[in-house]
C-alpha cells in the first residue's frame, strides 16, 4: 500500500483532539520537528537521542554498505539468514520480512523481481523448532547476531551452539568468523567480544534508543540480507517526514494524542491506557514490535500502555481501546482508531506518536538500559552459575495434580485443586488491571490457547507471549507502569525428543531446557520483589499438561460465568 493516515472516532477522538490541542498550543510539533530534547526537561534527554528522526535518509548509506555484504553472501551460497536477538532487535526486522514476503505474493509479484531471494530464521530463546530448522541449512546459513550491548545468555548459547555445528562440519576458525556478522553499538562489550574474534561487524549510534532503532541496522540489515527491499522501506518512512512538523495533517500528532489522551485519566472518567492491536490475518510481527515501542516507551514511574491481541480481549473493557494497523477497509472496522501505512511509515509513525504519548505521560520516552529486563535476565545468570549443572531452585511445589506441579509464595487451603488456584489467580487482577501469560515451554503450546478463557474468567484483558521474548519486550509497563498487572508463568520439562533442548550448550554446565527454566525462575523472582500477584505452573507432561491446563482454564470460566449469571 502507499500513503500513510490515522482515522479515529467516537471518545477516543473527543480525547484525542483534545491532546491534540495542548499539544499544539505547548508547541510539541515544531520542537520535535527540531528535535528539542528540552521537550522533556533540561538534561532528562540528549539531542542525539532523537537521532531516529533523521533515520529515513541517514539510513541510506548504510544500504549501500549492505548491498555488497548481500552480493558477497550470495556469492558464497549464503540465503538462509539467522537472527540472534530478543526484543526491538529482532522485531523490526521480522516485521520488514513479513510485509516483503505478503508484498511478493503472488510470486513474482511487481518490482520483487530484482530482489536475491532468502530466508530469515529469528533465534530469541523462545522455542528449539527454529533452531533445529537453522542447523538443517548450515551449509547456507549466515548468523546475525544482534545486540546493543553485551551478550545475552541465549545469545550466548546460540552462538556457541552454531560455532560448534560449524566446527563438526571441517570448518576452520577463520572460515567460522566469516559466518557471523555482528550488529551493535559503536564501544559496546559485544563490540570488543566481536573483534577479538574476527567477526564482521556492523556498527550503531549508541546514543539511539533501542526500541526506536527500526530504521536502523538492527531492522534494515538482517532483513536486507534475507532480500526485503529496504530503499522503499525508507522511501515510505521518508514520505511521511514532512507532515511530522505540521500542526494540522499530522497523523503522528494525532496518533500520540490518542495513545496519551486516552491514557490520562480524565476527572471523574477511566484512564483508556490499553490497546488492542489488530492486523489482516491475525497477529504478527508489526504488532509485537509496536507492543514493546509502547511497553519500553512509556511504561515507567506508574505509568504506561499496554497492547493486547484480540483473542486476549473477548468482550467489552471501558479502559480499552481498539487499534487497527491496514484493516482492508478501514470505514467497516470495528476499532476505535485505524493506523493505514506501509510498513516503513508505519516504524515512524508509531515511534514519533510513542514520543508525543509519552510527554503527555510525563515520563521520558527514550530512557534506555531498562533495569526491568535486565535484573531479570541477572537473575537468570545467578542461578545458572550456583547451580553448576545442578537444580537450579530448592522451591517445592505448592502441591501437584496431574502432573501439573504448582508454586505460590502464599498459602493455599488444604485440598485446594488446579482449578482454585486459577481462581485465585484471576480473582487477583485489579479492577483496572490486567493478566499476562508467559510460557517457556519447548513446544508450540501457548498463551493464546489460554487468554479467551482467561477473559472470560477474570472479566479483565489478557495479555500473552513466549518467555523469555514476550517478558524481556514487554518488561518495563509489567514492571515499572501502572503496577496492576497479575501474572501466569508456565514451565515444562523437555517435549519427549527434543534433542536439542536437553543437550548441553557447548562450554556451558547447562542445557538450553535449563536455561529456559532459569530465565523463568528470573522473570518470577522480579515479579514477586514488586509484590505483584504471579504464580508459576510446571508441566512434568508438557503435552498432555497443556491440555489439562486448558480444560482447567475453561471450568474456571465457565464456573465464574455461572456465578455472574452470564
Amino acid at each position: 500500500m502507499s500513503g500513510f493516515d490515522v482515522l479515529t472516532r467516537g471518545d477516543v477522538l473527543d480525547s484525542a483532539l483534545q491532546a491534540r490541542d495542548y499539544l499544539v498550543s505547548c508547541g510539541v510539533p515544531g520542537a520535535l520537528a527540531a528535535k528539542d530534547p528540552d521537550l522533556w526537561g533540561r538534561r532528562a534527554v540528549d539531542h542525539s537521542r532523537l537521532g531516529w528522526l533523521d533515520l529515513p535518509f541517514a539510513s541510506r548509506g548504510l544500504l549501500n554498505q549492505v548491498e555488497g555484504l548481500v552480493a558477497e553472501a550470495r556469492y558464497s551460497g549464503l540465503d538462509h539468514i539467522v537472527l540472534i536477538g530478543v526484543g526491538a532487535e529482532s522485531l523490526a526486522a521480522q516485521a520488514i520480512m513479513e510485509a516483503h514476503t505478503s508484498a511478493r505474493a503472488p510470486a513474482g509479484g511487481a518490482g520483487s523481481a530484482d530482489r536475491p531471494a532468502g530466508e530469515l530464521t529469528v533465534l530469541d530463546g523462545s522455542d528449539t523448532a527454529a533452531l533445529a530448522f537453522a542447523l538443517e541449512r548450515l551449509d547456507r546459513t549466515l548468523v546475525v547476531l544482534a545486540s546493543k550491548a553485551g551478550v545475552s545468555l541465549e545469545g550466548d548459547a546460540y552462538r556457541r551452539i552454531f560455532a560448534g555445528a560449524f566446527r563438526d562440519l571441517g570448518m576452520s576458525e577463520r572460515e567460522i568468523a566469516g559466518r557471523f556478522l555482528v550488529i551493535t553499538d559503536h564501544g559496546s562489550p559485544l563490540h570488543d567480544f566481536a573483534r577479538q574474534n574476527g567477526y564482521r561487524i556492523g556498527l550503531t549510534d549508541p546514543y539511539l534508543p533501542g526500541h526506536f532503532g527500526a530504521l536502523s541496522a538492527y531492522g534494515l540489515v538482517p532483513a536486507v540480507l534475507a532480500g526485503a527491499d529496504a530503499n522503499a522501506l525508507l522511501d515510505d518512512a521518508a514520505s511521511l517526514v514532512p507532515s511530522l512538523s505540521k500542526e494540522e495533517d499530522n497523523p503522528g500528532l494525532l496518533l500520540g494524542a490518542v495513545l496519551g489522551g486516552c491514557a490520562q485519566q480524565a476527572p471523574g472518567g477511566i484512564a483508556r491506557d490499553k490497546v488492542v492491536l489488530r492486523e489482516p490475518g491475525g497477529p504478527g510481527a508489526l504488532s509485537a514490535w509496536v507492543s514493546q515501542l509502547l511497553a519500553v516507551g512509556t511504561g515507567r514511574r506508574g505509568r504506561g500502555v499496554v497492547a493486547f491481541e484480540p483473542s486476549g480481549c473477548r468482550g467489552s473493557f471501558p479502559d480499552v481501546h481498539g487499534v487497527a494497523l491496514n484493516p482492508p477497509s478501514a470505514a467497516h472496522d470495528d476499532s476505535d482508531t485505524a493506523v493505514l501505512a506501509p510498513v516503513g511509515a508505519q516504524f515512524l509513525l508509531w515511534e514519533y506518536a510513542t514520543a508525543v504519548a509519552g510527554w503527555l505521560l510525563g515520563v521520558n520516552p527514550f530512557e534506555t538500559g531498562a533495569p526491568a529486563v535486565q535484573e531479570a535476565e541477572d537473575d537468570a545468570a545467578t542461578l545458572l552459575r550456583a547451580a553448576a549443572g545442578g537444580p537450579l531452585t530448592a522451591e517445592r511445589p505448592a502441591y501437584t495434580e496431574d502432573d501439573i506441579e504448582v508454586y505460590v509464595d502464599f498459602p493455599w487451603p488444604a485440598h485446594a485443586d488446579l482449578r482454585t488456584v486459577l481462581g485465585g489467580l484471576v480473582g487477583s487482577v485489579p479492577a483496572d488491571g490486567y493478566l499476562a501469560v508467559m510460557t517457556y515451554l519447548s513446544g508450540d503450546f501457548s498463551g493464546r490457547y489460554l487468554a479467551p478463557s482467561l477473559a472470560r474468567a477474570s472479566g479483565r484483558p489478557v495479555a500473552y507471549g513466549p518467555g523469555p521474548a514476550y517478558p524481556h519486550a514487554t518488561a518495563p509497563v509489567h514492571k515499572e507502569g501502572p503496577g496492576n498487572g497479575a501474572f501466569l508463568i508456565i514451565t515444562g520439562d523437555p517435549v519427549p525428543g527434543d534433542a536439542l533442548a536437553a543437550h548441553p550448550v557447548p562450554g556451558r554446565p547447562y542445557s538450553l531446557a535449563q536455561l529456559r527454566l532459569a530465565r523463568a525462575l528470573g522473570e518470577l523472582r522480579t515479579l514477586r520483589a514488586r509484590s505483584l500477584p504471579v504464580i508459576r505452573l510446571h508441566l512434568r507432561n508438557p503435552v498432555e499438561g497443556a491440555g489439562r491446563l486448558t480444560e482447567a482454564v475453561r471450568e474456571v470460566a465457565s464456573m465464574v460465568s455461572a456465578g455472574r449469571g452470564q
